[in-house]
């Protein structure tokens, strides 16, 4: 397996579950203080890895919740956060301008700041009330799902909450065993569309963000492929009538509530595409992870796979997947 360090995955696991602790004080705060909305925004995939936590939160609870684009908002604004409002942000180095910019507005608006970091001693760190730095860490979303999941079990929705937390001490092994588990056929997709001239990604529900932000962040932006992200129910309105033979179509299917949507594109792609693979975080042993949870956790179980992916594109195209020609190279 190439670029692939197990214990770096397992001691950055750990580092993170080291602060459950703390992560938990995090949201049994911000309960007490109270709250009576949520608010997502970041930049790329900051907040495409936090899309399946608004998810989350609207299939498991009555809590307002909305995301936002960075950007946005510094632009159109949002009338709807305010004093009430919590809101989580998101950024690896602590130093996207447009998330700063944010922070710095929506604490304009009164909201409570909670952010996830890639990093101590950040712009964007400083400017929150509540930060969890996860360094190297993977999964980030660790951090999430203890957080929101101990919000939501203190307002009544997740009453499993305690043993759903005590069971994710067992996650980075698990997804260290998927990793192992799905390289051969991540492998075999990188080799067989290493130049493909355009490719088209499919997901629904909690695997919306993640397939978005491959899409985005790894094949167009890292690897400088050219693809189409869409969802589940939105392919069959338009970019349905793109498919023809020699068109690759990959789609990951999550277990979700949405995985019937998915079953859908798959059963109309295996008729009509010739070049269609299917990522099915199904397909996937998650040891000492109960079955009623696995839903929760599709969004970090096809970020395992599609690491491999990533990692064997890079190795084959001997493109690293550092290199940019733009972002945070020019002005813009």
């Amino acid at each position: 397996m190439v670029t692939f360090d197990e214990q770096a995955i397992l001691d950055n696991g750990a580092y993170i579950y080291a602060q459950r602790a703390e992560i938990e004080r995090i949201a049994d705060a911000v309960c007490e203080q109270g709250f009576d909305s949520i608010y997502f925004t970041s930049s790329g995939g900051s907040l495409a890895m936090m899309q399946p936590f608004d998810y989350m939160i609207s299939v498991m609870s009555d809590i307002p919740v909305q995301s936002q684009i960075s950007a946005d908002l510094l632009t159109a604004g949002n009338r709807r956060i305010g004093k009430g409002t919590l809101a989580f942000m998101a950024s690896k180095s602590g130093d996207t301008k447009e998330t700063v910019a944010a922070a710095r507005k929506v604490k304009e608006a009164g909201c409570t700041i909670i952010s996830t970091l890639g990093k101590d001693g950040s712009p964007l760190g400083d400017l929150s009330d509540y930060g969890v730095v996860y360094k190297n860490g993977r999964p980030m979303e660790l951090v999430l799902y203890l957080l929101i999941g101990k919000i939501l079990k203190n307002k009544g929705f997740f009453d499993d909450y305690d043993r759903f937390a005590d069971e994710l001490v067992n996650l980075p092994a698990a997804l260290v065993s998927v990793g192992k588990a799905a390289d051969e056929m991540a492998r075999a997709y990188a080799l067989k569309h290493q130049n493909d001239p355009y490719q088209i990604w499919i997901g629904s529900g909690n695997l919306w963000g993640p397939t978005y932000s491959f899409a985005m962040c790894v094949l167009e932006e890292s690897q400088w492929l050219r693809t189409k992200s869409v969802s589940s129910p939105e392919f069959f309105h338009g970019t349905i009538e793109l498919v023809e033979p020699g068109v690759c179509v990959a789609l990951t299917m999550t277990e979700a509530e949405t995985r019937p949507l998915d079953e859908r594109v798959k059963r109309f792609c295996t008729q009509y595409a010739d070049d269609f693979t299917v990522f099915d975080t199904k397909d996937y042993e998650l040891p000492g992870i109960s079955d009623e949870f696995r839903w929760m956790l599709s969004p970090v179980v096809i970020n395992a796979v599609l690491s491999r992916v990533s990692k064997n594109f890079e190795q084959i195209r001997n493109h690293s997947l550092d290199i940019r020609r733009y972002y945070r190279t020019v002005e813009y």
